[in-house]
């Protein structure tokens, strides 16, 4: 009787042991499926928030802040150099932005900030004459400008050309928009070249009327078009 009842005692908890390999084997398979997956990072911010709306801050009293560029599936490194960069950017626009305004240029120059970096645009008028790619010289002064800059700057820089959707003239000195845009940048490319910018720093890009700033639907829009973009690059589009 004795050794019935140990037996029965000792088979009692056999599926205890049963239900954990079951247990370990399931978690197993998930973590195979999370490993071959990737996280929906819209669906994590939004949790994430739920979660601080009900806590409301974390250690050092701190409220989370709501950050896209946090939230792209980048590591922690990846999100602090992105902040990083980000800052310098910023920094570099308003140094950019200032010199240009204490120069008188602010009417004819603009500076806006893209993921790419510092962009100032510069009107065709105050650079080219229509239809032609050599300097003016109103706009000897504005590269003058923009050489000191540079020289300040650890940016590399792209110089790129842009015109609108209207033909150049037949009896013009090119064939059409995507010669004199390539060449106008070429020739700013030289231009800074000569006064002293290292050519490794230096790329020029003509894109035609391919990426136009407004609809070339009026006089003033298609102006806009028709520009020359001095590009100092954040060091995440450096060439």
């Amino acid at each position: 009787m004795a050794r019935k009842r140990k037996e029965e005692e000792s088979s009692g908890g056999s599926w205890l042991t049963t239900y954990g390999d079951m247990v370990t084997l399931i978690l197993t398979f998930f973590i195979l499926l999370y490993s071959f997956s990737t996280i929906d990072v819209i669906k994590f911010k939004k949790m994430l928030f739920s979660f601080k709306d009900a806590i409301g801050v974390v250690k050092g009293g701190k409220t989370f802040e709501e950050d896209e560029a946090a939230f792209s599936g980048q590591t922690m490194d990846e999100i602090g150099k992105s902040k990083k960069t980000t800052q310098e950017i910023m920094e570099t626009a308003k140094r950019i932005q200032s010199i240009l305004e204490q120069e008188g240029l602010k009417s004819n120059v603009s500076v806006t900030v893209s993921q790419r970096g510092v962009v100032v645009s510069i009107a065709e008028g105050l650079l080219f004459r229509s239809g032609e790619y050599e300097i003016r010289p109103e706009g000897k002064r504005v590269l003058d400008i923009l050489t000191r800059i540079i020289k300040e700057l650890p940016n590399d820089v792209s110089v790129e050309g842009h015109a609108d959707k209207i033909p150049v003239r037949a009896d013009g000195v090119v064939r059409d928009n995507w010669t004199l845009s390539a060449l106008r940048a070429v020739r700013i490319v030289a231009y800074f070249q000569t006064a002293g910018v290292s050519s490794r720093r230096l790329q020029a890009v003509g894109y035609g009327d391919t990426r136009p700033i407004m609809p070339n639907d009026t006089p003033e829009h298609r102006n806009m078009n028709r520009r020359a973009d001095i590009v100092f690059l954040s060091e995440s589009s450096i060439f």
